[in-house]
C-alpha cells in the first residue's frame, strides 16, 4: 500500500488563516486565540491532554481519534517548532512541545538552519533542509511504510500543494475571523482543480473540510 501524506485536524479561521500576526515565545499562534480555533478538538472525548473524564462524542471525536492513526513521521514547518528566526542561538531550548512532545514519531522540521537531532521522550526532530520532495522522501523512510503526517504551519502546507505531494487534507474551519495572518487558503475551492472536497458541518460550530486527490 502506498504512504500517503496526509493533513489532518489543521485548523483555520472563516477567512482562512491558519495563525494569526505577531508570532512570539508566548503566543504561538500570534493575536489568533487557539482556545477558539482547537475549541472542537479539545472538547472530546479522544483529546491526548483531558485530564478529567467526560468529553464529545461523535463527528470531532472520530477526528481526534484518527489523528496518530498509521502514522510513521511528521513534517512541520519551523515556526511550529517555535517562534525564531535565522540562525539558532539557543540550542538549549527545546521548542514548544516539553518534554513528552505529543508525536511520538520522528518529526522533520524544515528550516534553512540545519542543526543536530533533538530527542525528546520517544520524538525525535530532525531538522533539516531542502525542497518539499526530498523532505517528504526522508519522512516517508523514517516512517517504515506508515503514512506522513504534514503538521503545518499554513506556509509549508501549501509549499506541498504547491508542489502536488498532498494525497489527503483535513482542515477544520472555525467561525473566527482573523483579517490578517499566515493563510492557507482566499476560498477551499482553490484547491478543487486537483481535490475532490466534501464538506461536513458539526453540532461544535467548526466546518470539516475533507480534500482527497483526483
Amino acid at each position: 500500500m502506498a504512504q500517503l501524506l496526509r493533513v489532518q485536524n489543521f485548523n483555520v479561521s472563516r477567512d482562512g488563516f491558519g495563525a494569526g500576526e505577531h508570532q512570539s515565545l508566548e503566543r504561538p499562534f500570534g493575536h489568533a486565540d487557539p482556545g477558539e480555533l482547537f475549541a472542537w478538538a479539545g472538547a472530546t472525548a479522544s483529546w491526548p491532554m483531558r485530564t478529567d473524564p467526560g468529553g464529545s462524542r461523535g463527528l470531532d471525536d472520530y477526528f481526534t481519534r484518527d489523528y496518530a492513526r498509521n502514522i510513521g513521521a511528521e513534517i512541520m514547518g519551523r515556526n511550529k517548532f517555535g517562534p525564531y528566526r535565522g540562525p539558532w542561538s539557543d540550542h538549549e531550548w527545546n521548542g514548544w512541545w516539553g518534554d513528552e512532545p505529543p508525536f511520538h514519531t520522528p518529526v522533520f522540521v524544515m528550516t534553512h538552519h540545519e542543526r543536530p537531532p533533538l530527542t525528546l521522550s520517544d520524538t525525535t526532530f530532525h531538522f533539516v533542509g531542502g525542497d518539499p520532495a526530498t523532505v517528504l522522501e526522508q519522512a516517508r523512510e523514517a516512517a517504515q511504510g506508515e503514512d506522513v503526517r504534514l503538521g503545518g504551519g499554513a506556509t509549508t502546507i501549501r509549499e506541498f500543494l504547491d508542489a502536488g505531494l498532498v494525497d489527503t487534507l483535513h482542515v477544520a474551519v472555525s467561525q473566527r475571523e482573523l483579517g490578517s495572518g499566515t493563510r492557507l487558503w482566499e476560498s477551499p475551492d482553490e484547491l478543487l482543480d486537483r481535490f475532490h472536497l466534501d464538506v461536513v458541518p458539526s453540532p461544535s460550530g467548526v466546518t470539516h473540510h475533507l480534500f482527497w486527490r483526483r
